[in-house]
């Protein structure tokens, strides 16, 4: 049976979730798939490609909300950003992976489309919107990134002494503050 891309990017996923990025190499994955490392080259022109492919499919169990009214999207927002810290937060490295795919070719990654798309109906003109979602991705990223810096470390020492309610209520308050500056520098959002 021959390798297909659906294949590689799902091998992937399994690595990255398992081991980290450190350990996801091409020859890994590879052996993974009994494949010569060739093969993957098929597939994907780099591992860069196969990451930002990977990025989308961490976000494939994330649904498209409704489209909001503008006087909902701000809940809509704060709820799309939970949905997607929930979808993140178990995978080792995500946030990484997830910055380099934002760089790399943004427009694979639906849920960040949507995003611009409600901060937009909540009356934040393009421009801003564009900025306005950059800082929210930077704080999801970050939440997401410390989040997992601290497991990594309690494993090493203490395992089960991460507090993820705090860290989730800290996330939810700098997710409101920024709405909240958003309300404040562009009186139309709602």
């Amino acid at each position: 049976m021959a390798l297909t891309r659906e294949q590689l990017i799902d091998a992937a996923v399994g690595i990255l979730s398992e081991f980290g990025l450190a350990d996801l190499s091409m020859r890994r994955l590879a052996r993974e798939l009994d494949v010569q490392v060739g093969a993957l080259y098929w597939h994907v022109k780099s591992k860069q490609e196969l990451l930002v492919d990977v990025a989308a499919k961490l976000l494939d169990s994330v649904p498209r909300p409704a489209t909001p009214t503008p006087a909902l999207a701000p809940l809509s927002i704060a709820a799309l950003l939970r949905q997607l810290r929930s979808a993140l937060i178990a995978v080792p490295d995500s946030a990484e992976v997830m910055q380099l795919a934002q760089s790399m070719r943004p427009e694979s990654l639906d849920p960040m489309g949507w995003l611009l798309e409600f901060l937009q109906l909540a009356g934040v003109p393009q421009n801003d919107a564009t900025y306005a979602r950059h800082v929210l991705v930077n704080h999801l990223l970050g939440s997401i990134a410390s989040h997992q810096e601290a497991v990594a470390l309690s494993a090493e020492a203490e395992p089960d002494t991460v507090s993820t309610e705090w860290e989730e209520s800290a996330f939810d308050y700098g997710v409101r503050v920024i709405l909240q500056g958003l309300a404040l520098e562009h009186p139309a959002v709602v």
